[in-house]
This record gives structure tokens, sequence and C-alpha cells, in this order.
């Protein structure tokens, strides 16, 4: 009975105690709390235009320091930047920009008020956490930086404007069974500035952390420009892009060959070779003579080489079928030259000819790429080259051409002189020229899907040719 009654004066007696202990903890956390604010208070006081202690920048210790000293640390640290090269590099243009050209350094200004409002907002608990997180374990700003992307533009603005192609709309006119008018469309080129800005920005740390002026390689980064008129949308036919091209150069040709080569290159541009067509080269060009337009150049006829209409245009001959080679198409026929003609190995080995003589020898192949074929032709007349181009639908064949193989070499005959009536006493003309005589096979091999389907050889039997030079007798 008597441990009930003590126990009973102790529960009687609890209230009492809990609320002395309450008061006691709400006194004591007053008074704690008035101390830290008084204690916040008096440290507010003295780092008043200070960096509270522990706060960094880019792990560096700024602590104690005022918001100018900052910005001049940072300051000085642009002018060694200044110098810093940046190098913006395309295969057609470069460009040297400097860090000074761009405004490029440290945003000293942002770096200093970032640091020092640290623990100043206006949220109080939020401030004394964040000065209490400095003091014990440090807080670390980042770096942060500033360039003008306007005047990065403004200095390559030049090489921008180099580096630009405007796209080209496909052109294309079709009349009497031949195209008139062919331009294929082509894509353009401009700078991608929005990448040429995030390559220069990642560069800067590369910057910042070097001790001394660095020299830096961007290359300029190109996007497409597409035409709005694409060749395979400017026809129905097929004609999507180009297949293959062929060249020769006619250096040193007199003026009516030159002219005969361009008639006859004229005469072929624009035809059109429908799916599984054999394609005949002299019946394209048709009859070749004065009475349609030739003139008078030399040719080898019966085993000479005398003045004839339409001399020059074996040389179009051989560059057709050039293009016909690269194309990977196949040649039902072609005929080499009696001997080997100076003109055809200004750019090629010999036995790449092919030569003509309407209607008996002819070049012919057949269109096996289920879509037809343009024939385009261009002379360039400052170096004297032409060329032929082949558009239509790639079908995925590749070609691979063996270099020529030239064997049973032989010199030329001595040079001959005859006697002409026609000519002034005492003058010389050379009407033929020497060359030596070669056997020349080369091969080709078309694949298509990892599958062989044409392997051609072509062969060339050249004979060794005098220099022939008309004396003059008339008195």
């Amino acid at each position: 009975m008597k441990a009930l009654r003590i126990k009973f004066k102790f529960l009687k007696k609890l209230p009492k105690i809990g609320k002395v202990l309450f008061w006691f903890l709400t006194g004591a956390s007053l008074g704690l709390f008035l101390f830290i604010g008084f204690a916040f208070i008096i440290f507010q006081s003295l780092h008043k235009n200070a960096i509270y202690p522990g706060v960094s920048v880019n792990g560096i210790d700024f602590g104690g320091k005022t918001e100018k000293q900052i910005k001049e640390f940072f300051a000085k640290k642009n002018e060694k930047i200044q110098d810093t090269k940046f190098v913006f590099i395309s295969e057609a243009a470069t460009a040297t920009v400097s860090a000074k050209e761009i405004n490029f350094g440290y945003d000293e200004d942002l770096l200093s008020k970032q640091a020092f409002s640290l623990g100043r907002s206006n949220d109080v608990v939020t401030n004394i956490s964040l000065i209490f997180q400095a003091y014990v374990n440090g807080l670390n700003l980042p770096s942060a930086y500033h360039y003008s992307d306007t005047k990065l533009i403004s200095s390559l603005s030049p090489t921008i404007e180099k580096l630009h192609i405007d796209p080209v709309d496909s052109l294309f006119t079709f009349q009497n069974g031949r195209v008139s008018v062919f331009k294929p469309s082509k894509d353009g080129q401009t700078v991608d500035t929005e990448k040429l800005k995030s390559q220069t920005s990642s560069k800067f740390l590369t910057v910042v952390s070097s001790s001394k002026p660095q020299i830096l390689a961007i290359e300029i980064p190109v996007k497409v420009l597409k035409p709005k008129i694409t060749t395979d949308k400017a026809n129905n036919l097929g004609i999507k892009e180009l297949l293959a091209s062929g060249t020769s150069l006619f250096q040193h040709s007199i003026t009516n060959r030159i002219y005969n080569i361009s008639l006859a290159a004229t005469r072929l541009n624009g035809i059109l070779v429908a799916p599984n067509e054999v394609f005949s080269f002299g019946k394209a060009l048709g009859d070749i003579s004065a009475f349609t337009g030739y003139l008078q150049a030399y040719v080898i006829q019966n085993g000479k080489t005398v003045l004839g209409d339409g001399g020059g245009v074996c040389q179009v001959s051989t560059t057709f079928f050039r293009a016909l080679l690269n194309a990977g198409l196949p040649i039902i026929e072609r005929t080499a030259h009696a001997y080997r003609v100076g003109y055809y190995e200004q750019d090629s080995p010999p036995g790449l000819d092919a030569t003509v003589f309407v209607p008996s020898v002819d070049l012919k192949f057949k269109n096996d790429t289920g879509n037809y074929i343009l024939i385009q032709t261009l002379i360039d007349p400052n170096v004297l080259r032409l060329t032929f181009e082949l558009y239509g639908t790639k079908d995925g064949r590749e070609v691979v051409i063996g270099k020529p193989v030239v064997s049973n070499e032989s010199p030329p005959p001595p040079d001959i002189y005859q006697d002409d009536p026609t000519l002034p006493k005492g003058q010389v003309k050379q009407v033929d020229f020497a060359a030596w005589g070669a056997k020349v096979y080369f091969t080709r091999q078309v694949t298509k899907n990892g599958k062989v389907i044409i392997s051609d050889r072509f062969d060339s039997d050249f004979r060794p040719w005098q220099a022939v030079y008309l004396r003059g007798t008339k008195e």
C-alpha cells in the first residue's frame, strides 16, 4: 500500500515537472537561437565587405577576399588568355581569330558577384546553412566564361561567305526525242554556325587550364543545302545522278580538228539511250562529211595519215569509250587505232582509245541499267579537254580497270620524204608522225552485289609508224 501511495504522489507531481522541463527547453532554445543570431550578426559584420571563409572559385579559396579582388584576379588571368589563337580550318579556307577578338575569358563580373552573394540572400536560414557548410566543408563555385558569338561569326564572315555554295535546281527539257536543255541538280553547302559556336566553346576549358597562350585548331563544320528540284524530280526517265565520266586532251590540235571535235561532241550531247538499247556511236553521229559541216583534218585511211572530212572525230569516240569503261557498261564493239596517236596519251596510258570509220568501224554499248542513260558532253576550251558524262540511276555496280600492259615494242621506221610539186621548192611539210609499235591490253571487271557481271579484255595491236615529210619541188 505504501508503494502505491508513493507512486500516486509522483504521478500527481508529473505535470508540474513537465511544465518546468518545457519552459526550460524553450528558454534554452530561445537563448541558443538568440546566441546564434547574435553570433551570425557579428560574423556578418566582420565579413561585411569580404567573401565568407571556405568559398572557392574553380578550386581557388577566396575566403576573406573582397568582390573587387576576385574581379581583379580573373581580369589578370584574362590578360594572358587574350593571345590565344583559334585556327578555323576547312579544305577551301583557313581563318585565325584571337581570344581578344571574340572577347573570350573568365566572366570576372559574374564570378565575383556569385562568390560575394553566397550566404547573402533574403533567406536567413539558407544563409546560415551555406555559411556553415562553407566554413566546415568548403563550397566551390565552377568557373564561368564569357565570349561574343556575334563577334566570332563577324570575324569569320569572309570565310563563311567563301564556303557558302547555293544549291542548284535541276533543269530538264525534253524535245523531239532528246534532251535539249539539261542541268543536273547539285547540293549546296553552308557553315553550320550553331555547331561552330559549340565547337569553339568546347575549347574554353583547354584555354583556361593552360599557363600560356594556346593555338587551337577547329574544323569548320558545314551542312548540306538541298536543292528544291532534284534531278530525279525533274524527269520521269530514271535519270537521277552521274554514273561515270571520261575525259581526253586534244592539245596542239590544228584549228580544223578542234572544230570537228566540238561539232561531233555537240551532236551527241543530250541523246537518251533507252533501257536494253544497243547504242551505236556511228549511227548516232550520222554522216561525217563536208555536207554535214565537218572540215578537213588528218585521219587514218588505207594505212596512211591523210587529210579527210571529220578528222578528230576519233577523239570523241575515244573519250566516249573511256566513259563507258568507267560506267561498267557492256561494250559490244570497239576497234583500236592502227597506231599510237599522241593525242590519246596526253592524259592516259596507251590502249584506252577507240576508232570509228562510219559505217564500217563502230563503237557500241548496251544499256543494261534498267533506266534511261543521258549523254552529256563538255568541252573546256582553256585546256582543250573533252568530257563525256553519263547520267542515269546507279545500280550498285563496281568497276575495276587494270593498268594497261605494254609489250613487243618496236621503233618506228626511218622518216620518209616525198616530193610534192604543189609545194614551193625548199618547203618541207610533215604530214605523218612517228610512233612506236606495241601490243597493249588491259582488263576490266564489273561486279554487282558481290557477283561478277562483266569480265573483259581489250587488245590493241599498234603498228610502228614512220614520219612522212612532203618536200616541195614547185619552181
